[in-house]
């Protein structure tokens, strides 16, 4: 069945090019159709497009095919071309003439839209809500292990003395970062485009109010046209969310798999959390994390693959639209799953207490020490000069009794402060 049909067949060459993996994906989003044709349903009744009974037995009927969704029954066999023909089917099955009527007033094209607009809501929160997770966890490590030393590195070259505590709460404050672009995106898709029918509304006098406050819209996509224009731009509003989520975790795997090589030792993982070589026994590799550097990586390009398909497209629909969703899709699924397993990992990290016994990291004082001299009254280039003279020579002695006050330093995490941020989102 085609919501399209017309009388006559179409190529199956054709028609598998075209539905491409769209029954796979609509199955993700056939909870969110459902919600919109009910909340049309009653609008059209309220209109008095269809009658009180009429009305009734839709959102009945809808209802139905909610349990079955919610259940895992629903099936979208290769006869209907989408999760959209596939319940008017089931509603005419169920109601005859009656589930015919659920098209009225409407498009395919705001169908879609809009369960995308309501899918797209749900899982930003869902990623909100992972993202504070982790955000809880890094600032209780931070916590726990504010006064264990660690070598802090500009260009991988030993630099000046930072901690745990603080490299644990410089994740947690870089996700509040990346949730303001989450918050964005979700501002974007909180616009309620159904009515816009194909793009440029209906001679019907609906009320785009109604499905509005049914749908939980906090306002509705005005204008038509722009309705139809935010097709592949909610999706790409989400995408800058995600990939900005991505790049902050992909940094901190990246720092996790140096930290965890024999070169560092800096934190290790008990070994349910590894994986071993083949062929030699005393590997423990961190594959996890590894993974999350990838898969984050990926989801930094999908900004840039919904631009390549949206960006010199006219206004009104085209088929190109189409292909966002087999992109947006999969990359909430592997957001999300990322989110959950650095969380979940990252539980059991252990940290080395005593890194900086190693007099190789004696050099990382040095800007301590010159400090010392200056608040000592000697001008601070001629500390510099008399501190690089000290190191050229080997006589250089480091003062490792640092005391870092200013907020946001070694001795003032303001932990809370941070919280307090996130808790403003």
């Amino acid at each position: 069945m085609k919501l399209w049909d017309k009388g006559f067949s179409t190529d199956k060459k054709i028609d598998h090019f075209t539905v491409g993996n769209d029954r796979e994906l609509d199955l993700l989003l056939a909870k969110y159709d459902v919600i919109a044709s009910r909340a049309h349903a009653k609008m059209l009744g309220e209109i008095g497009l269809i009658t009180p009974k009429e009305t009734q037995d839709l959102v009945r009927e809808l209802n139905t095919i909610a349990a079955r969704i919610e259940k895992g029954t629903f099936t979208i066999e290769n006869s209907f071309e989408d999760m959209h023909s596939k319940i008017e089917y089931m509603l005419t099955l169920s109601l005859g003439d009656t589930g015919k009527k659920i098209h009225t007033a409407r498009s395919r094209n705001d169908q879609v839209l809009v369960a995308m607009h309501l899918y797209l809501k749900d899982e930003l929160t869902e990623i909100k809500s992972m993202t504070k997770s982790l955000f809880n966890l890094l600032l209780v490590k931070a916590q726990e292990h504010k006064d264990v030393m660690l070598p802090g590195y500009t260009h991988l070259q030993i630099a000046m003395p930072s901690s745990f505590g603080l490299w644990f709460s410089a994740y947690a404050e870089s996700l509040i970062d990346d949730l303001y672009f989450i918050e964005a995106a979700y501002k974007v898709a909180d616009q309620n485009p159904l009515g816009s029918a194909a793009g440029y509304g209906s001679s019907f006098a609906i009320d785009r109010r109604f499905t509005t406050k049914e749908m939980g819209f906090s306002t509705l996509k005005y204008n038509v046209v722009a309705a139809q224009m935010s097709r592949g731009k909610v999706e790409k509003a989400t995408a800058f969310g995600i990939a900005n989520i991505a790049a902050t975790l992909s940094k901190m795997a990246m720092d996790i798999c140096l930290y965890m090589s024999q070169n560092f030792n800096f934190i290790s993982f008990p070994d349910e959390l590894t994986t071993g070589s083949s062929i030699m026994p005393h590997k423990k590799n961190p594959d996890v994390f590894e993974l999350v550097r990838g898969k984050c990586n990926k989801l930094q390009s999908i900004p840039n693959q919904l631009t390549l398909i949206i960006n010199n497209l006219p206004s009104g629909y085209h088929r190109d639209l189409q292909l966002v969703k087999e992109i947006i899709i999969p990359a909430i699924q592997d957001m999300k799953a990322c989110l959950e397993i650095l969380t979940f990992s990252l539980k059991e990290i252990k940290v080395n207490n005593d890194i900086l016994e190693d007099p190789k990291y004696d050099y990382l004082f040095s800007v301590d020490t010159l400090n010392e001299l200056v608040q000592n009254g000697m001008p601070f280039r001629d500390a510099y000069k008399k501190m690089g003279q000290e190191i050229n020579e080997g006589t250089f002695k480091p003062k490792r009794d640092i005391h870092h006050t200013h907020e946001g330093s070694l001795g003032n995490l303001c932990l809370k402060e941070i919280n307090d941020k996130m808790k403003e989102i």
